[in-house]
């Protein structure tokens, strides 16, 4: 019995430094590098949903401004042709998407496109007074401008959060705790975001 309690005498020391030792080490950083990729990947999530509302738009979009003359018939080819291909690819994005520059790209690069192929199509609608005055334009409209808006927000947030995350793998002390317990974190692709996709496209009343 007195050895037992000679042992716990000892233990309890033991476990006292342990526990002092995890509460430094919380304060110094450790928990950094994984709380700020959660971060990074919901913003990307959040990136994702807002593409994926855009394109889940565009059909209804098309289907309201079937009225098109022949010869402008295209912009609406041009949309259809450009969403097909950004649902494609963000259908296959790889699993490595956030660490794979050339993935990445080639997501935004499709997306751009269809961000691209919309403002012309809103553009042509300016010429046909009867459809963009009709109560089923004017609802997605307000809908596109809306997701729009969203999908710039989104793009900001991810790009500040891999910002934080990055910096943090590549200043001290993230890029110790990176060496002694996260070997495999990896930074972040991001993407730049052209001035003309952070305008809302609009229709003048």
């Amino acid at each position: 019995m007195q050895r037992q309690a000679i042992v716990r005498t000892f233990q309890l020391p033991g476990v006292a430094v342990l526990m002092a030792l995890a509460m430094s080490l919380s304060g110094c950083g450790v928990n950094n590098i994984p709380t700020y990729e959660q971060s990074a990947k919901a913003a990307w999530s959040e990136v994702l949903n807002q593409y994926k509302r855009r394109a889940e738009l565009i059909p209804n979009l098309v289907n309201t401004v079937k009225g098109f003359a022949e010869q402008e018939r295209k912009v609406l080819t041009e949309v259809v042709e450009a969403r097909a291909k950004a649902t494609q690819v963000q259908a296959n994005i790889p699993s490595d998407v956030l660490t794979n520059p050339d993935a990445m790209k080639k997501l935004q690069d499709a997306q751009n496109q269809l961000g691209g192929a919309l403002g012309r199509l809103l553009a042509v609608i300016e010429r046909y007074p009867d459809i963009k005055s009709g109560q089923n334009f004017l609802a997605l409209q307000s809908e596109l401008a809306g997701t729009e808006n969203r999908i710039s927000i989104a793009r900001r947030d991810y790009i500040e959060s891999v910002r934080v995350y990055n910096t943090e793998l590549k200043t001290i002390p993230g890029r110790w705790w990176k060496s002694f317990m996260y070997p495999t974190a990896k930074e972040m692709a991001t993407f730049e975001v052209p001035t003309e996709s952070t305008k809302t496209p609009k229709v003048e009343f």
